[in-house]
């Protein structure tokens, strides 16, 4: 895993090969990035990932100057990792243990950028559960993005809010955004 961008440029590093993980590709996190800062300044920005995994998108994140991070996980191993390496890189990174859908479910903050990454295989109604909490709780402030990061073979275009995808190899980024169905 490689940041991209920012203070620790091409800076490598080394997750623990147990985490149950799947890293967004180098190729396809420097494509999203440049999407997302043609629409934010990133150091004015808050962030929240979830299914943060490695951190991975996180570190990206911090590495440009973002300074309002939070990264949720199930896996206590990789909020483990997450807090080492924020801790070690002095990045503004909150690592938080929980199912990530209890955590929409009880948190109450606006964020500009909410970032998902659930595993490929999840099923349908699982995906579709992210953005109908996001928005039915109004997690994301007005002018904001929810992304989801999922595989080709997944389809996300017929779920309320959603504004426009991206594709990269086998990975998709579909966003979703307040305008979307303020406009219909």
């Amino acid at each position: 895993m490689r940041i991209i961008s920012g203070k620790y440029k091409g800076k490598r590093l080394m997750a623990p090969k147990k985490l149950p993980v799947r890293p967004t590709t180098d190729f396809a996190k420097e494509a999203l990035f440049n999407i997302l800062e043609n629409h934010f300044y990133l150091q004015e920005i808050t962030v929240l990932d979830l299914f943060a995994g490695t951190g991975n998108i996180s570190y990206e994140f911090a590495s440009r100057g973002c300074t309002s991070i939070t990264s949720v996980d199930a896996h206590p191993a990789c909020v483990q990792y997450i807090h080492k390496t924020a801790k070690l890189l002095d990045f503004p990174i909150r690592a938080i243990k929980n199912n990530v859908f209890r955590f929409l479910d009880k948190v109450r903050t606006h964020t500009d950028i909410i970032f998902a990454d659930p595993p490929y295989d999840l099923p349908a109604e699982e995906f579709a559960r992210i953005p109908e909490l996001v928005f039915g709780n109004e997690l994301l402030a007005d002018e904001g993005f929810l992304i989801i990061e999922h595989s080709k073979f997944t389809s996300l275009e017929d779920r309320p809010y959603f504004s426009f995808q991206k594709r990269y190899g086998n990975c998709v980024f579909s966003f979703f955004e307040w305008t979307t169905n303020e406009e219909e």
